[in-house]
């Protein structure tokens, strides 16, 4: 398998709950159980997997029942891996507490996660010569995850980093590195507080375009992508765009907005995006508006199934939104 996409972070084994509404202090409420693969790096994988694009997921399991269980996974999933096996680790765990609302409540482990090597990822992508995309998350080890995106500095691949979940470890060098960052709202408006001290006191869809490039000039990455939900996302070309992709001139923003969806659970839909994002810049040959799109159907259509890994949509379902994307 010859990959255009590389994936690199994390596994974790997605424990999940279904409730009317979230337990308080204190409480307990019966709900539904389901259990199967997840964790950001895996999930985004799959999302772009799943869109006809060849992929490769590098990561880090313990030697465990979960991590044996992901393996048999994979293989019947068709993902290619590169998996490092940790020994004195246990395979990252997510406790998922999804309510009626389709909204919901993470805690993560990242167990094995946090043992991901840069010599491993650094080897693994050395023979892979075809791989134009890197995609990576701030739910692994962060200076593997540095050191991959200045390995793909100077290769000259497109590097997009998610930096999710909030990790106070996450720097201005490691983003730096990136070509583009993928915050959602929160995640912004962690690193706007961050790295200027200025917190965001209203709803970053409601800032003007004025105000939001004063703000993202702070955000040391070229491109700059924050998804907001069902409002889309919004997209800022800080500097030029990398030679591999075609954007949006310097300085400017462009707003996109979401596909009309009934969601069910929106768990795994930011992962969604940024493997369909992937995906979206070898299908169409590094057009980023025209990737974003393509994201935003493969991310809206997620929502409409339960579980993370497995509810991403397959290319034959993104196809059906077409006119939004092409």
């Amino acid at each position: 398998m010859s990959a255009r996409v590389a994936v690199i972070g994390s596994f974790v084994q997605d424990l999940a709950f279904k409730v009317a509404t979230f337990p308080s202090t204190g409480e307990t409420r019966i709900g539904e159980f389901l259990t199967g693969p997840g964790g950001k790096g895996s999930n985004q994988a799959v999302a772009a997997h799943r869109q006809g694009v060849p992929t490769l997921f590098i990561g880090a399991i313990g030697n465990d029942l979960f991590g044996h269980g992901y393996r048999e996974w994979t293989e019947h999933e068709g993902l290619p891996t590169a998996l490092l096996v940790v020994e004195d680790k246990p395979t990252g765990a997510a406790s998922i507490v999804v309510n009626e609302h389709a909204e919901n409540a993470i805690v993560v482990a990242l167990g094995a996660n946090d043992a991901l090597t840069s010599d491993h990822v650094t080897s693994i992508l050395s023979a892979q010569p075809n791989v134009q995309v890197l995609l990576l998350q701030a739910e692994s080890n962060l200076k593997a995850a540095e050191d991959t995106l200045h390995y793909g500095r100077t290769k000259g691949l497109f590097s997009i980093f998610n930096p999710a979940p909030i990790n106070p470890g996450v720097s201005p060098e490691l983003l730096a590195f990136a070509d583009c960052i993928t915050p959602n709202e929160t995640e912004a408006a962690y690193l706007l507080e961050k790295f200027t001290g200025h917190r965001l006191e209203k709803d970053i869809t409601l800032l003007s375009d004025d105000e939001l490039k004063a703000l993202c000039e702070h955000l040391p990455s070229p491109t700059v992508l924050i998804t907001v939900g069902s409002q889309g996302s919004i997209l800022f070309q800080r500097r030029v765009a990398s030679g591999k992709v075609r954007s949006i001139n310097q300085g400017e923003i462009l707003r996109i907005p979401s596909i009309p969806v009934t969601p069910v659970d929106t768990t795994g839909a930011g992962d969604a995006f940024n493997g369909g994002l992937a995906a979206g810049i070898v299908k169409f040959q590094g057009d980023l508006p025209q990737a974003i799109r393509y994201a935003t159907v493969v991310a809206g259509l997620s929502t409409e199934r339960g579980g993370t890994a497995p509810s991403m949509p397959t290319a034959a379902d993104v196809q059906r939104f077409s006119q939004f994307y092409s």
